[in-house]
């Protein structure tokens, strides 16, 4: 059983304070949701925990198991057994999707593969997500859809391995049988040695991943955590609600990445 915990979390962009304070544990077998509107610091979380040098982390902890991911560099990060299925998953021309993913197995685990190996276990998680069987041979997103981008992100995720997940976003840019499939396969996944957090504005992503605890952020912290009634309410009325009900007040804003 693992377990990831964030305390007191503090976290400043070029001096802008966007995270003031968040408090979450995530343990392995349980798939958390933060849901809110724009700007309130979703995606900051989850490229704050994975170490991008962009976000300054000013106050707080952030613990996976015994290790304090803090203290480590991105790749110390992924090594210890955390993944981010990023928004916008970048291009990598001259390197194949094959070649990438056979490459980050070997450095996550410290252990070669071999070729044939690799290849059956590749060709069958590829067929698992639906993806295209050419897939191996063209290089990194290259003139992938969003769609075959963030099917990509899981097939990364189901190929790695790690303890914890951040999945910023996975259902933008997906149709709704895309929707279903990349659902089917992250809740296939979890387990007593895997955790989810699913960062997401909408409610149709978790009709096919059900998270045990739902979270609520607002200007930069976890307001309001429940269950899937939490979810009901977004889906009617929106966050207005949380106005009225917390007193809490908030402008919509474009999300800080």
């Amino acid at each position: 059983m693992a377990k990831l915990v964030i305390e007191d979390l503090h976290v400043s962009i070029e001096g802008k304070e966007i995270l003031k304070g968040v408090n979450l544990t995530v343990n392995s077998g349980e798939i958390h949701a933060i849901m809110g509107p724009n700007g309130t610091g979703k995606s900051t979380l989850a490229s704050a925990l994975m170490g991008h040098p962009k976000y300054t982390v000013t106050q707080g902890k952030a613990m996976l198991d015994d290790i304090d991911l803090l203290e480590l560099e991105v790749d110390e990060r992924a090594r210890a057994g955390l993944f981010l299925a990023m928004q916008y998953p970048a291009e990598v021309p001259g390197v194949t999707n094959a070649d990438f993913m056979r490459q980050a197995k070997k450095a996550i685990s410290g252990k070669d593969i071999g070729l044939i190996e690799f290849a059956m276990a590749y060709e069958k998680t590829v067929a698992e997500l639906k993806m295209r069987p050419d897939l191996a041979h063209r290089y990194l997103n290259e003139g992938f859809s969003g769609g075959e981008r963030k099917r990509n992100e899981i097939l990364q995720l189901k190929t790695l391995r790690p303890k914890f997940a951040i999945l910023d976003e996975i259902d933008s840019g997906l149709d709704i049988d895309a929707l279903k499939i990349v659902g089917e396969n992250v809740v296939d996944l979890v387990d007593d040695a895997f955790g989810c957090i699913l960062i997401t504005h909408y409610q149709r992503i978790l009709d096919h991943i059900k998270p045990t605890v739902v979270h609520i952020m607002i200007d930069g912290a976890i307001v309001l955590s429940g269950g899937q009634e939490l979810i009901e309410k977004i889906d009617q009325g929106g966050y207005e609600w949380i106005k009225t009900d917390l007193g809490i007040d908030f402008d919509s804003a474009p999300e800080t990445h």
